[in-house]
């Protein structure tokens, strides 16, 4: 029998986490400077499968690497990972780094309402006054002003893309929750992983076949090897661990504190300048991440 990790060590993992996918935000915005966004997205996700493979194998140790959910679980790395990246870095071109992350702080209602309407979870009436507060927050951060320069903020083409994006990514998370029972989180991302590089190959064989590398800075190359690595590998296998153990919108309740750590760090990188509606926000949205966990 499985022993369940302490809550305060998952909950470590899963803020960890949150930091990680809020800085793709950041180091996104930096390589979209030298390469084009459909690029980015296929290469990172052929990266990601390149790091995640000899895991698995490692793990399997031998053994077949099919198992009787394949299937399913290449549907979801097409729908979930190849599809939410895919969304992610196309959209993240045409919009800004915080209606980006605003947009995205929206997964956990996704998550919540996808997971009711199949009767995997419950909606309390704690919980949604918990959601309320959080998109209180949200449109709080929303008063924010662009910093960035004319041409370059967000369309609204490019927040309905990052919609997408997090629409994609509930959809993982719901019927992921299904898998994550009957294999670890190695297994469901590598199948996620290889078979989302699978499927956008053709894409990345067709941009780069005339795109010139040689162009490309070092910190352009190290930039989507973070995205390969952190927030695709390392987030997800820990998303999935917590899954193991924790209810789909409790664990997507944290991304809550996307809109907070990546504006933070917008500050930070790309000089963003700090306001009351960001610090009025922040504390709105993390009464709601609280009143949503202990729903």
């Amino acid at each position: 029998m499985t022993r369940e990790p302490p809550h305060t060590l998952l909950y470590i993992l899963i803020i960890g986490m949150v930091f990680l996918w809020a800085a793709n935000f950041i180091v996104g915005k930096v390589v979209l400077r030298e390469l084009p966004p459909i690029l980015i997205g296929s290469m990172r996700i052929a990266l990601a499968a390149f790091f995640i493979a000899p895991v698995y194998a490692w793990q399997q140790k031998g053994r077949s690497w099919l198992n009787a959910d394949w299937r399913y679980l290449a549907g979801l790395g097409v729908c979930g990972v190849a599809a939410n990246q895919f969304f992610f870095i196309l959209g993240l071109s045409r919009t800004s780094v915080v209606h980006s992350v605003l947009i995205v702080s929206m997964t956990p209602i996704l998550v919540l309402v996808i997971a009711a309407s199949i009767k995997q979870e419950r909606i309390t009436v704690q919980k949604a006054i918990g959601m309320l507060v959080a998109v209180s927050g949200v449109a709080i951060l929303n008063a924010l002003p662009s910093t960035e320069p004319p041409g370059r903020g967000a369309t609204l083409l490019g927040d309905f893309l990052i919609f997408l994006s997090g629409l994609t990514f509930a959809l993982f998370t719901v019927f992921g929750k299904q898998v994550s029972s009957r294999h670890s989180s190695i297994t469901v991302n590598a199948f996620s992983y290889m078979s989302g590089a699978i499927a956008l190959a053709p894409l990345m064989f067709w941009f780069g076949f005339d795109f010139h590398f040689e162009r490309v800075s070092v910190t352009a190359w190290t930039s989507i090897a973070y995205m390969a690595l952190f927030p695709s590998v390392v987030c997800y296998l820990i998303y999935y661990y917590a899954l193991t153990y924790i209810p789909a919108s409790r664990v997507a309740a944290f991304n809550y504190l996307q809109p907070l750590i990546a504006t933070s760090l917008a500050v930070a990188a790309l000089g963003e300048r700090v306001t009351w509606p960001l610090v009025a926000g922040g504390a709105v949205i993390f009464s709601g991440v609280y009143l949503t966990e202990r729903g």
